[in-house]
């Protein structure tokens, strides 16, 4: 473990925890993740995964205890097995604490046998339908199939899964009980997630949100789900349902701030280094990567980022009563850019 001070930002609370992308590109289009022609970035603006190695090992020395690799889909690059490999070896040595995966899990199976050897413990899938027409059509033709299997496997293989489960009012909302029953029922935890206004160019969006405290009261209305303190410092509040024994995970960005916790930050796979999901203010750690052989620019930039990080994101519904959120203000950059 790291011997220097910890990493404190303006407002007291420390940054042990970052979700590093290592591209933006996925074998998906979700429909209110990017859109149906999303435009990728060159991938000569991508940093190596030598770079991203040697940027990881900073962070470790300054004291990050959970490293989260993200993309767009993470799966989908070439060599980010072999990435994890070497990742894994600080999780052996126990400089690393944990070392986590989030994927929409398509190529999950094939990934399963690298994944215990790096010592990835637990990873979150990406899955908002358990009909294949719905979970085609959301995804814009993925094969639930695939997903599912590879969820079967990881588990066989004892790692622990949490689904991630984006709250559609057109599309998925009435699933949502389906999907807690089918979780549980196979030991995995729940988050429902709220839309988020990022990317100015993905249509329709706004038309989808429910607030996925409705979504619990809807829950409430035939099970028993009372909150239990599970702070992981992350987005999401916690609850127990009596009826499944399982637990499940409101992350509400818009309908409820839970900023005062945040222990992250984010890197996208160009580098730069984002203090809040919903802001735009962010640091190019890639020019301190190149300029400097030494660690003194990522200290220095990595210092900056941390005064500049800001009390809470500003996306949220402005005012009581709204049936859609009113956008205070909405990221340019898409999910799949700056990390999921």
């Amino acid at each position: 473990m790291s011997l220097r001070a910890p990493l404190i930002d303006g407002f007291g609370r420390r940054i042990n925890y970052v979700r590093l992308s290592v591209t933006d590109r996925c074998d998906l289009r979700c429909t209110y993740c990017m859109s149906e022609r999303q435009t990728f970035l060159p991938r000569t603006s991508l940093l190596s995964f030598e770079e991203m190695e040697r940027l990881s090992l900073f962070l470790i020395d300054r004291g990050v205890e959970r490293l989260r690799i993200t993309g767009g889909e993470p799966l989908v690059r070439k060599g980010v097995l072999d990435f994890l490999l070497r990742l894994g070896e600080q999780v052996h040595n126990g400089r690393l604490k944990e070392l986590t995966l989030t994927t929409n899990g398509t190529l999950l199976a094939g990934a399963v046998p690298t994944l215990v050897a790096a010592g990835i413990g637990r990873i979150n899938v990406s899955l908002d339908s358990l009909d294949p027409e719905t979970y085609r059509r959301i995804t814009r033709g993925g094969d639930l199939t695939q997903v599912l299997d590879g969820i079967a496997l990881a588990q066989a293989a004892g790692i622990r899964i949490k689904l991630n489960v984006v709250v559609l009012a057109e599309d998925n909302r009435r699933d949502i009980p389906a999907i807690v029953q089918f979780a549980h029922a196979r030991g995995m935890d729940v988050s429902l997630i709220e839309t988020m206004p990022l990317g100015d160019e993905i249509a329709g969006r706004e038309d989808q949100f429910v607030s996925v405290t409705d979504v619990l009261a809807d829950l409430r209305s035939f099970w028993h789900v009372d909150g239990v303190n599970d702070a992981t410092g992350g987005p999401a509040r916690y609850y127990r349902v009596a009826e499944t024994g399982g637990r499940l995970g409101l992350i509400t960005p818009l309908s409820h701030n839970f900023c005062d916790t945040c222990n992250r930050v984010r890197i996208t796979c160009t580098g730069q280094l984002y203090m809040c999901l919903g802001q735009d203010d962010h640091v190019d750690l890639r020019a301190a990567l190149r300029d400097d052989p030494t660690t003194t620019a990522l200290d220095t930039a990595l210092d900056g980022a941390l005064a500049a990080k800001p009390r809470a994101h500003e996306f949220f519904i402005a005012g009581a009563g709204l049936e859609r959120p009113a956008r205070v203000h909405a990221p340019a950059r898409t999910m799949s850019l700056t990390g999921g």
